[in-house]
């Protein structure tokens, strides 16, 4: 008997939790759409390429708002059992609250670790292409930034020249061991410099005891030399931010050249920690949203149920988010920074569960 009401129980959460991802997928799309219009309009290309571009990023959109779509699915499933008086029937057949609760986090669990596994690696993937077609189509198409084994490596273009721009590692605002190579637009060499320290806190960049070797002629005995480019520290940084391309396993990867670059690593450190607790995450939300439903009065409209589940969706997002910038900027280890919203949201489920199993 209880294997027939948890085929039932699993059937109608997964049914809901597909129309409300239908939902926001849409939602999502609708809103990409005028994003990328926007960002065409002025420039001549395919006519179809934004909806093409939006359908590209439209996975990865929808996978950063799981845990608010397994939230609503929760609060909608209470909802329906509740108004067809179906969560009677259940509990007269032996299952309480809180074997329902049960079967909802275990499946959750098991669902988000095939999101994560599937779901997430096709989409990052999806999200690399978007980013490379795009960046066709943008000024910075021009300016590369790549980080491997054997360092920094940066292509810049002025008006003058193309820079070829290695470096071995990075300092807080210095890049170390530097080696510039500047070729006219022929690609013939115009001249190499190297300096041991490069101060890169604007796009004034400060080489320190720099050495020039130009048309085979070594210069050397300067003390400082300006160069222009249009990378600052900023810019760079920035470049490598957008980790929703990446795979886990290349998360991984860039995550060792960080390192041996010298590179603060604790950004895709918490990207990663994030990846991996979402299965627990997407759980954690459906039982936190099963709880609240439990505690409501069963009369309340499917109206009220919305503003419910939005309004708690923002302070959970805000809350987080406080605590992800907080590790991002260095204030507190990017650990702490992931674990104890989470920590703290399970333990508020935790004390729920015993005041939702005595309804």
């Amino acid at each position: 008997m209880f294997k027939i009401f948890e085929k039932y129980i699993l059937k109608k959460f997964f049914i809901i939790f597909f129309n409300v991802s239908l939902v926001f997928l849409s939602l999502a799309i609708v809103l990409n759409i005028f994003e990328e219009i926007s960002f065409f309009k002025n420039i001549d290309s395919n006519p179809l390429l934004p909806y093409f571009l939006t359908l590209l990023n439209a996975p990865i959109t929808l996978f950063e708002i799981f845990p608010f779509i397994f939230l609503i699915s929760a609060q909608f499933f209470f909802y329906y059992l509740y108004k067809n008086d179906e969560i009677l029937l259940l509990k007269n057949s032996g299952l309480s609250n809180l074997k329902i609760i049960k079967i909802l986090f275990l499946s959750t669990l098991f669902m988000g670790l095939i999101i994560i596994i599937l779901y997430y690696n096709l989409s990052s993937k999806l999200k690399f292409v978007y980013t490379d077609i795009k960046n066709n189509y943008t000024n910075d198409n021009k300016y590369l930034a790549v980080v491997n084994d054997s360092g920094l490596w940066l292509k810049d273009e002025t008006k003058e020249s193309i820079l070829i721009i290695k470096s071995k590692n990075i300092n807080n605002n210095f890049l170390l061991q530097v080696f510039i190579n500047e070729f006219d637009f022929d690609f013939k060499l115009k001249k190499t410099i190297q300096a041991d320290k490069v101060n890169i806190d604007n796009k004034d960049w400060i080489l320190e005891n720099p050495i020039i070797t130009k048309n085979n002629v070594t210069i050397k005995n300067i003390d400082e030399l300006k160069f222009k480019t249009n990378f600052d520290d900023e810019k760079i940084r920035n470049l490598f931010s957008n980790f929703s391309t990446l795979h886990i396993v290349e998360l991984f990867d860039l995550k060792k050249d960080y390192e041996n670059l010298g590179y603060s690593s604790d950004e895709i450190q918490i990207h990663i920690l994030k990846l991996f607790l979402s299965p627990y995450l997407f759980a954690l939300m459906t039982v936190f949203s099963s709880i609240i439903m439990i505690n409501l009065k069963k009369n309340k409209s499917i109206f009220f149920n919305i503003i419910l589940g939005i309004l708690t969706s923002v302070i959970i997002y805000y809350f987080n988010f406080v605590f992800l910038s907080l590790g991002n900027t260095g204030k507190i280890p990017p650990n702490v920074s992931v674990f104890l919203p989470v920590l703290f949201l399970t333990i508020i489920s935790i004390m729920g569960l015993v005041r939702a199993n005595e309804k």
